[in-house]
């Protein structure tokens, strides 16, 4: 059980840094600090929009127009601090 426990838990930190890595990326891009005309970036691009947008996509239909700022990263990565609080403070004492 503690391995399941574990895999849930890398499994959320992997997506946090997935998460973390598309903002960056997507700073970058809006500024033009990387060449957006490169096969590699381009590339880097659509697997961050591809990973991420599936689960930021809902927070984002619930959230109020904020302009050109998104905070549903944000959102998502509260969301996944508290999964991980609630899997190791509340549910694995129950089970262990």
């Amino acid at each position: 059980m503690v391995a399941l426990f574990q895999t849930i838990d890398l499994a959320l930190s992997i997506f946090t840094w997935i998460l973390i890595g598309s903002a960056i990326f997507s700073w970058l891009y809006a500024f033009n600090v990387i060449n957006s005309s490169n096969r590699f970036v381009a590339s880097l691009g659509q697997f961050f929009y591809n990973v991420t947008e599936p689960v930021l996509r809902p927070i984002r239909r619930v959230l109020p127009d904020l302009g050109g700022i998104d905070i549903s990263p944000i959102i998502v990565l509260l969301i996944i601090f508290f999964l991980r609080s609630f899997l190791w403070n509340s549910i694995f004492p129950l089970v262990a």
